[in-house]
């Protein structure tokens, strides 16, 4: 709007006044009032401002209309005002009527339509005046920027938007383009800025038009993560072990991947973009039946591949808003299916009969005497000779068992347990060897498969196998030397492949002495002995064995004890155990039982207990040697010579018994041995 200031008498201000209230083209800013009249004071609305010569406000102005009467003042002002345009009252009157004049009918569809446009424009658009005062905000500017029309027309702009660089624009007469902008409700707009000049190439304002790019910039990411989704779906498909093949909504090959290459023999080259029948040799497509069913099918079994592999096939359809888009098979090889039922089926024998549960890992110790005997138990694994394991009851020999049968190339096979002390001679026979129908009284029909038969494959476990009648030792030795039982009551041999694990806590040479071990079958046996020390002569492994077990008992009882005391460690170094492992276990849980459940330590207090059992138990061992003494042969005083042998033999060299076995001349296993034989633990070596 064209702004006017009025120097005109009274009469004629109101008249202007009047004309201009209605006027959309003129707006009053200022009224000149002389001195001698200020008590006379006009007002259009607050923008109008009345002053005198004395007080000329600093505005602009483009009209400067004045009455005949005081064109003296007018011409004064006009100093003041120099740009503004300087017509009388008379003149601007008719200037008012004849722009008034112009058809309102025309001028309002203009403005009606020009307004439409801008509004429904999906560009947002704001206008400013070079007084910075916002003209044009549209329905677009509203939505993205989050203010309404009403707070915004007529305001300045850097009230209404601070961050706004329009008055930059308007300032440097320069048009920026497709700048990137974020506004203060966190919308990414792309705008473009530009200078309003008039015909002189004066800047009258400036505007920008701008769209929102937040919904673009969405799109542009999720595009990117479906081309990381569609990259890792088929990475994830080139990598499956599984063969897969794809095919579009004509039947034609889109994807495979190489494990469908290795099973079927077919090239991608050979398969992308041939019909779904191409890699077929008997069978109808089940891709083809999917797509025109739009149903999944599984379990349909093919020939596939110039070897005619026998394959079973999953299809399932590609539905893509309800549109099917090609569908995907997997293939699956069945002789890898039988592979891997069989050992499924070898898998739940296994823990079905709680065969072989433990391995090396399970056995703890970290002294030098449980190092060499795991070494010789894994080197035992390695090989087919059968084993001997020796040591004292409790120190864990069934536990190596299973170690060795586990480390063995037989582990996928049964590990059968027997405790041959537990049953009398002719049960034994017949558990081990089996029988025929009619060998005994009582024998079931059909005959029934003994032990051996049952571990053919795998490995036998013969625990106290010093206890087996002369009978039953010789029907061992033939299976030892011919790989061969016969059932009882039976005149047929049955070959067998077994390992022979065997354990014994007594002296089998002074059995053998004593002709009640046959010798023969002792060499048979005693191929890979292996000696496992008791808990007395690797004293250092004590308190690690027992951390170990308070887990197990913890898990066991439902506990929760953390720590042993140091009074407690101390009793537990010092007792001469026995009972060796088993012991330690027995004493630790019976611990744990008498303790309280908010417990979480054991003191020498929880295993008080066991004095009274220690002080009998080394008073029993000093009787026992006692009456030996009374009554020795020629073996016995040879025995204890070559004792006292070893004795210095480990004093000499301050317990290192590798040394000590150099310098006499014999193996290092054959020293544990003789220790073992001997009962020579660390107290007496030291």
């Amino acid at each position: 709007m064209q702004r006017v200031i009025l120097a005109v008498n009274h009469d004629e201000t109101l008249q202007l006044l009047h004309l201009l209230r209605s006027s959309e083209i003129f707006q009053p800013v200022g009224l000149y009032v002389p001195d001698d009249r200020k008590s006379d004071t006009y007002a259009l609305n607050d923008k109008i401002q009345n002053f005198s010569l004395s007080s000329v406000p600093d505005i602009d102005v483009e009209f400067l209309v004045f009455s005949h009467s005081k064109k003296r003042e007018a011409e004064e002002l006009h100093k003041q005002f120099p740009d503004a345009c300087m017509i009388s009252c008379d003149q601007f009157q008719g200037l008012l009527k004849q722009m008034e004049s112009v058809s309102m009918e025309t001028k309002n569809d203009s403005l009606h339509q020009l307004k439409t446009v801008l509004d429904n424009t999906h560009d947002g658009m704001i206008v400013i005046n070079n007084r910075l005062e916002i003209t044009i905000f549209n329905k677009s500017a509203e939505k993205m920027t989050g203010i309404s029309k009403e707070e915004a027309i007529g305001k300045s702009i850097l009230k209404v938007m601070p961050n706004s660089q329009l008055p930059r624009v308007l300032n440097s007469g320069i048009e920026e383009i497709n700048q990137e902008q974020i506004l203060e409700n966190g919308t990414k707009i792309f705008t473009t800025r530009t200078p309003i000049f008039d015909q002189n190439s004066k800047v009258l304002g400036s505007f920008a038009v701008f769209k929102d790019i937040t919904e673009i910039v969405n799109l542009a990411e999720e595009v990117t993560n479906l081309k990381s989704i569609q990259s890792m779906l088929t990475s994830i498909i080139q990598s499956s072990e599984e063969a897969i093949s794809v095919v579009d909504e004509q039947g034609k090959g889109i994807l495979i991947n190489p494990a469908y290459t290795r099973l079927t023999g077919y090239t991608a080259e050979q398969v992308i973009g041939k019909p779904a029948t191409t890699d077929i040799s008997e069978g109808e497509s089940i891709h083809m039946q999917v797509l025109k069913t739009r149903k999944p099918i599984r379990g349909a079994r093919l020939k596939v591949g110039p070897n005619r592999k026998d394959v079973i096939v999953n299809v399932a359809p590609m539905i893509v808003d309800g549109l099917i888009k090609g569908s995907v098979g997997v293939i699956l090889d069945v002789s890898e299916i039988k592979g891997l039922t069989e050992e499924l089926h070898r898998a739940r024998q296994i823990i079905r009969t709680l065969e072989a549960k433990y391995s090396f890992e399970d056995i703890i110790g970290e002294s030098e005497e449980m190092k060499f005997a795991i070494d010789q138990g894994k080197l035992a694994a390695s090989t087919p000779a059968t084993v001997l394991l020796r040591g004292e009851s409790g120190t864990g020999k069934e536990l190596f068992a299973h170690a060795i049968h586990n480390a063995s190339d037989r582990k996928f096979n049964k590990f059968v347990r027997v405790n041959c002390a537990a049953l009398s001679e002719s049960l034994l026979e017949s558990e081990l060897f089996g029988y025929v129908e009619g060998a005994f009284s009582g024998a079931l029909r059909g005959g029934k498969r003994g032990l051996f038969e049952e571990a053919n494959g795998g490995s036998i476990f013969l625990d106290e196998v010093g206890e087996l009648s002369q009978n039953t030792q010789a029907k061992l030795l033939r299976v030892l030397q011919e790989n061969e039982i016969r059932r009882v009551g039976d005149t047929k041999a049955i070959p067998i492949n077994v390992r022979v694990i065997a354990a014994t806590n007594v002296n089998l040479e002074k059995m053998i002495a004593e002709s009640t071990f046959r010798q023969d079958l002792y060499y048979r046996l005693n191929r890979m002995p292996i000696y496992i020390p008791p808990l007395r002569l690797r004293n250092n492994d004590i308190l690690l064995l027992a951390k170990h077990l308070l887990q197990k008992l913890n898990q066991d009882y439902g506990r929760n004890i953390e720590v042993i005391s140091k009074d407690a460690e101390k009793f537990l170094l010092d007792y001469h155990w026995p009972g060796n492992v088993r012991e330690l276990e027995n004493i630790l849980g019976r611990a744990i039982i008498h303790m309280s459940l908010t417990d979480t330590q054991i003191n020498r207090s929880h295993i008080s207990l066991l004095s009274n059992n220690h002080n009998k138990l080394n008073a029993a061992s000093k009787n026992v040697a006692e009456a030996q003494l009374h009554e020795k042969t020629l073996t016995d005083q040879l025995d204890e010579f070559e004792k006292e042998i070893l004795i210095e033999a480990l004093k000499t060299f301050d317990g290192n018994k590798t040394r000590a076995a150099k310098s006499l001349g014999i193996s290092l296993r054959n020293f544990y041995y003789k220790l073992e034989k001997y009962g020579i633990d660390d107290k007496v070596r030291k």
